[in-house]
């Protein structure tokens, strides 16, 4: 992690903690601000679209079908069976605003998780500690009883878990 103190302010308008992590990881100091709006409320066709949208999330895709956090415990459990064996998408986007020059650009990121056969008794260890229910599609491959199950990532963790640390370096040097 090296120190970016810099002559500019950050704030994540996100309540994540883990975007809060990935931010803090890469070396950034900041304040928080997350609108309170109902995510449910915005519909887009495609995925890519709907993340820019809600400008601060993360959506994942199952089978052409768009998966938010599951309602319940049943319906996390049917989210994790259908992955494994299979895979997923996450699709999450970064948009950086500089309040003093009005300069605003967004964009979207994709990455494909791979997953090995998870056993039944791991699938319920995961709903029974909750975690699950309260992420995208059910879906937190850095858990430490599901990262044994994944096969393979195409794309980086701190997308999947929210916040892509190259594109948002990218794009804050470009909001400069």
């Amino acid at each position: 992690m090296e120190d970016k103190t810099c002559p500019f302010k950050i704030i994540l308008g996100s309540s994540s903690i883990a975007r809060r992590n990935i931010l803090a990881e890469m070396g950034y100091e900041f304040s928080l601000m997350s609108a309170d709006i109902d995510e449910k409320g915005i519909r887009k066709e495609k995925p890519e679209e709907l993340v820019m949208a809600l400008a601060e999330a993360k959506v994942v895709v199952y089978e052409g079908v768009v998966r938010e956090k599951p309602a319940n415990e049943k319906e996390a459990r049917e989210f994790i069976k259908g992955y494994s064996g299979g895979h997923a998408a996450t699709v999450g986007s970064v948009i950086v605003t500089n309040l003093k020059t009005g300069f605003r650009k967004g964009e979207w990121d994709r990455v494909k998780i791979y997953f090995h056969k998870i056993p039944d008794e791991i699938i319920e260890k995961l709903i029974e500690e909750g975690a699950v229910l309260h992420v995208a599609g059910g879906l937190i491959i850095e858990h430490p009883l599901i990262m044994p199950y994944v096969k393979e990532v195409v794309g980086t963790t701190d997308s999947v878990m929210g916040l892509p640390k190259a594109l948002t370096e990218k794009l804050i040097k470009e909001a400069l």
